[in-house]
């Protein structure tokens, strides 16, 4: 997998995350209904399509450097998802008590859920919090739920690499039944990207003008599909479900959405192939860098600072209230997310027989996926 390409990767994440960010900041209440058109085009839940594929495309590459070694794919997978996710449930937390006592009519039903933080760090913590059963919202912030999707897909990817024979079958049957079927109907999502790293790791990727056409095609259908409504055509047969299938109610287009990435993908990694340096890389990595504290602490930011009166009314305060909501979500990736690093190895002194170590040799580029 050449530089150019992880370099692309990381682009893609950081776009992701920017457009799940403004897809919440599109609401009337953080923006007076000037950026409505990104809801109205669902481009958030689109994002977290496209996180779902490059989710499966990194684990995939992270399995194939550490073959046989499941304690190791569970404490990187384990320790990566809680570095952020803890910090990230305790500090929404507290902008949500502070937030709901200031202005509580900025936090209508149906954005926030009253939970103890006993509750939020329990539901949070096991990644349970959309498991079959037990959907709930963690305070405001919405954007956590694809954390129980990804943490399923992680423990599912795992079991299915690391057993064998009958002891598969149970475990991902069990692993199945304890999930729920909403988390299974975007796992082909998934596993697209682990297909789209077996492809480039196999060599088998386009080159020329085919691979060029299997990055610029999937875009153009992209384009047309929206013009013409498709997600909500297909989405019309299982619309009367929209309850209980929750954030998997666009289960079809969300994997024809993923067939379309994972082949732009491959077209991508054709073209990107020899590609070992890109311009403005280290901006790029720096910025993805902080891309999983962004989607997953903009919701409560911005709820907060509705709450203290920072709604937007023209483009210049656009621009200010989103520079602050990325400010601060930086600002908390700083002292979390890309401390990543320190937190495993000190992990290890606790634990130095454990067999244990951190990812090497790639950078991350999944983060979880969000919608409202």
């Amino acid at each position: 997998m050449s530089r150019g390409f992880s370099v692309y990767l990381d682009a893609v994440r950081f776009a992701a995350a920017m457009l799940v960010l403004f897809s919440h900041f599109a609401y009337p209440r953080f923006s007076d209904g000037r950026w409505l058109w990104v809801r109205e085009l669902n481009l958030g839940s689109d994002a977290v399509v496209m996180f779902f594929v490059l989710s499966g495309l990194v684990i995939s590459h992270v399995v194939q450097n550490t073959p046989g070694r499941p304690g190791k794919f569970a404490f990187d997978r384990v320790t990566r998802l809680l570095s952020v996710a803890l910090p990230a449930l305790v500090f929404g937390f507290v902008l949500d008590r502070l937030g709901t006592q200031i202005a509580p009519q900025v936090y209508p039903g149906w954005v926030y859920a009253y939970t103890p933080l006993w509750e939020i760090l329990l539901r949070g913590l096991t990644f349970s919090n959309e498991w079959a059963g037990l959907a709930t919202r963690l305070g405001s912030n919405g954007p956590f739920w694809s954390l129980s999707y990804e943490a399923a897909y992680y423990a599912l990817f795992g079991i299915a690499i690391y057993t064998q024979g009958a002891r598969r079958i149970v475990l991902l049957a069990l692993g199945g039944w304890v999930f729920g079927l909403n988390i299974l109907l975007l796992l082909p999502a998934w596993l697209l990207g682990v297909a789209v790293h077996r492809f480039i790791l196999s060599d088998r990727v386009p080159s020329g003008q085919v691979a060029a056409a299997f990055a610029i095609l999937p875009l153009l259908a992209y384009v047309i599909a929206l013009y013409l409504g498709v997600p909500d055509l297909l989405r019309a047969p299982i619309a009367a479900y929209d309850a209980v299938l929750r954030f998997s109610d666009e289960f079809i287009w969300n994997n024809l959405l993923a067939v379309l990435m994972a082949l732009h993908l491959l077209g991508m990694a054709g073209i990107l192939r020899q590609r070992q340096s890109m311009r403005h890389a280290t901006q790029i990595r720096w910025l993805a860098g902080g891309s999983f504290s962004l989607y997953l602490v903009h919701y409560p930011v911005l709820q907060m600072l509705a709450a203290f009166g920072f709604a937007s009314a023209t483009l210049l305060e656009d621009a200010l209230l989103i520079g602050m909501t990325l400010a601060i979500c930086y600002g908390f990736a700083a002292l979390f997310e890309r401390r990543l690093a320190a937190v495993r190895q000190a992990l290890l002194r606790l634990r130095p027989k454990a067999g244990l170590s951190a990812d090497t040799g790639f950078k991350q580029a999944s983060a979880p996926p969000s919608r409202s």
